[in-house]
């Protein structure tokens, strides 16, 4: 049974599993290298029982079942790990490296990459057959589901664990078969996103306007951009990043830096900043 969980990573989608995690009444520590990123996580947590108090849920117990560090260690007696860091490959393997020499053979190790396979990352975790994926969407509590995806070594005993601590923390748990990159919901939403992007980005037409046709031929309530907002546009520069160099597009590179230099550049990251391609 999952009774302390380990979020590595106190960033947008990091802040919003361990919420949803301690709203569950399980122990959770937030661990990030940067003091200000972990400052701006326990002021998200804030925020987050403000806006599940107004739903008439009680929030003081949730609060009170997080703590915040900056120490990789303070991971040790958790049941199961998440990582939710940069989309890079190195620097996970690194990270898991680590992780396999503080933490127990017992606990479980998962992943909230984004874009990348179990399979690239099991080679870093002592404990393999204890590594799978799972892939939260944002935000957590609105989307209602979380991915798991093992790779061919996985215990099925972990993937059935995942799943009824999914199932605890009122998501549904959603299991792919063979890995995919992308999972379900990333290989559905990405080729749109980013035909809308090449759009906006080679000039065809602005972003409302491609927005204002998206939710007008599919009665949609949100655009693309809208979405991307919602996704935070760090997250989609280096979803965009990750790709252009797995795939050497130079034009998608392109696109990604002119999403910087535009947006993140300028402090515009998207829905929990005030400002992306909207105002909030």
């Amino acid at each position: 049974m999952i009774n302390r969980v380990g979020v590595i990573g106190g960033g947008t989608l990091g802040s919003q599993i361990s919420w949803i995690i301690a709203l569950s009444n399980i122990g959770v520590v937030v661990i990030d290298v940067d003091d200000g990123i972990l400052g701006k996580c326990k002021y998200m947590h804030e925020e987050y029982a403000k806006l599940f108090n107004e739903k008439g849920i009680d929030t003081e117990k949730a609060l009170n079942n997080i703590c915040y560090s900056s120490n990789l260690e303070d991971v040790k007696n958790c049941d199961l790990i998440i990582e939710s860091i940069i989309e890079d490959l190195e620097i996970k393997k690194d990270l898991f490296k680590k992780l396999s020499v503080i933490v127990d053979k017992k606990t479980i190790i998962a992943t909230n990459t984004s874009t990348l396979l179990p399979s690239e990352l099991k080679d870093s975790v002592k404990n393999n057959e204890r590594f799978l994926a799972l892939h939260f969407a944002n935000p957590v509590w609105e989307a209602g589901f979380a991915e798991i995806m093992g790779h061919e070594e996985t215990a099925e005993e972990v993937i059935n664990e995942i799943r009824e601590f999914v199932k605890e923390i009122n998501l549904e748990p959603v299991i792919l078969e063979k890995q995919q990159r992308g999972y379900l919901i990333n290989a559905l939403l990405i080729p749109w996103l980013s035909s809308a992007q090449k759009l906006y980005f080679e000039g065809v037409a602005d972003y409302k306007e491609i927005d204002k046709i998206w939710k007008l031929a599919t009665k949609s309530s949100l655009g693309p951009f809208e979405i991307m907002d919602i996704i935070g546009l760090k997250t989609i520069y280096n979803v965009m990043i990750s790709d252009a160099k797995r795939l050497k597009d130079k034009r998608l590179l392109q696109r990604a830096e002119k999403l910087k230099k535009d947006f993140l550049d300028k402090g515009l990251s998207g829905r929990q900043s005030g400002k992306g391609f909207y105002e909030y």
